[in-house]
């Protein structure tokens, strides 16, 4: 034991270089630091990781899009308006004559030839009147007669036989006229067609100029449409036309007419469609689609979801070629349900259906098919690259 008042331990100074434990601490730090710094270095995480870290100078892989081949086809273009169905003739038969109604014929929505009766008036006058005329030309032909027969025994004048001769022709004009009169009070159909409607009843009274019937022909019926401006170059009189009526008939037509001016109030072009109907089974007044073939054109089927824009604004589609995206300008040319048929792209392109939207054009690309797409080919797509 040492005692606190020995001068000799109280100059004693504790030194731990000369202690065993604090060196050999010191040797164990240094010894597991020489070990984190090579596992470190070595670039290994364990003996699992086989391989080594992205270093920062290696380029991502390219975008992924998904891409159909496309062959372009011929498609049959045609001009589409909306009609109606108009008589070939439509006119209301007048009396030329003032009479009563003493007989009607026919009935509303009756089949008429040409020359058919319609309706007669009362005509008792007229038959006297056409009478009397027949018997004054009778008279004039006896005096011409007596008169040539006394010119031949040399007893009478030639300036008698030109009286004679003058009276004969004016009484066969009262005859003519007489007889026009008459046939006036007997009103005929102008033309084949159905009776629309009947204006007077038997034992009216009717004036002259006064409406008695209302006839229709729809032999040919005729189907009018208005062509816009832009559409007016690419109808021609005698095209062959598809037309289909709203009560599901469709028949074959041709065009007859296409006005040569625009209306002033539509800025729009008359055009008519005349379409057989012999059978009359075709009524005026229905509603119809004209679809009038008018061009072809070699375009590529497509769905709107693959139209694009450019940066500049224009509509286009993008394909893949040698491995890059290409931007190529088209025009829409029809329209359909399920799709567009488009000009403007190579006979044969890989358009890109999937992706489109997530590359420019000029940049290197990945492609993969819609088959392999559809199978689940694991190949990340453009958007799950961005």
């Amino acid at each position: 034991m040492t005692d606190k008042n020995d001068p000799s331990s109280q100059d004693r100074e504790i030194s731990h270089e000369t202690d065993p434990g604090a060196s050999k601490s010191f040797w164990i730090a240094c010894t597991l630091l020489l070990v984190i710094v090579g596992w470190m270095a070595s670039g290994f995480v364990g003996e699992d990781s086989a391989e080594p870290l992205l270093t920062a100078t290696e380029a991502p892989p390219p975008p992924a899009v998904v891409v159909r081949r496309s062959t372009a086809e011929t498609v049959q273009l045609s001009f589409s308006a909306q009609g109606q169905a108009l008589p070939e003739r439509d006119t209301e038969i007048l009396t030329e004559a003032a009479g009563t109604v003493v007989s009607l014929p026919v009935e509303k929505g009756q089949a008429v030839t040409r020359g058919e009766v319609i309706a007669a008036l009362d005509a008792s006058r007229a038959d006297a009147a056409l009478a009397q005329a027949k018997e004054e030309r009778s008279r004039a032909q006896r005096e011409l007669d007596n008169a040539q027969t006394l010119l031949d025994r040399g007893s009478a004048t030639v300036d008698r036989v030109v009286s004679a001769r003058a009276d004969l022709a004016a009484a066969q004009a009262q005859v003519s006229a007489a007889e026009e009169t008459l046939a006036n009070f007997t009103i005929l159909a102008p033309f084949d067609g159905t009776i629309e409607e009947l204006m007077l009843n038997d034992g009216e009274h009717a004036v002259a100029g006064t409406a008695v019937a209302r006839i229709v022909d729809s032999d040919p019926i005729t189907v009018s449409i208005q062509i816009p401006q832009r559409s007016r170059k690419q109808i021609e009189v005698g095209q062959r036309a598809k037309v289909a009526f709203i009560t599901d008939e469709t028949r074959e037509g041709v065009v007859a007419f296409v006005a040569a001016a625009a209306s002033p109030d539509t800025r729009t072009f008359l055009a008519e469609i005349s379409i057989e109907n012999a059978d009359r089974s075709l009524r005026p007044g229905i509603s119809a689609e004209v679809i009038i073939p008018t061009r072809e054109e070699t375009a590529h089927f497509v769905e709107a979801s693959v139209v694009s824009l450019s940066p500049e604004g224009a509509t286009g589609i993008k394909t893949v070629e040698d491995g890059k995206v290409k931007f190529h300008r088209i025009e829409i040319v029809t329209a359909e349900v399920d799709g567009l048929w488009a000009t403007g792209l190579p006979d044969t392109a890989e358009i890109i259906t999937v992706g489109q939207g997530f590359v420019r054009d000029g940049e290197t690309v990945r492609t993969q098919t819609e088959n392999d797409a559809d199978a689940g080919d694991p190949v990340p797509l453009a958007e799950a690259d961005q």
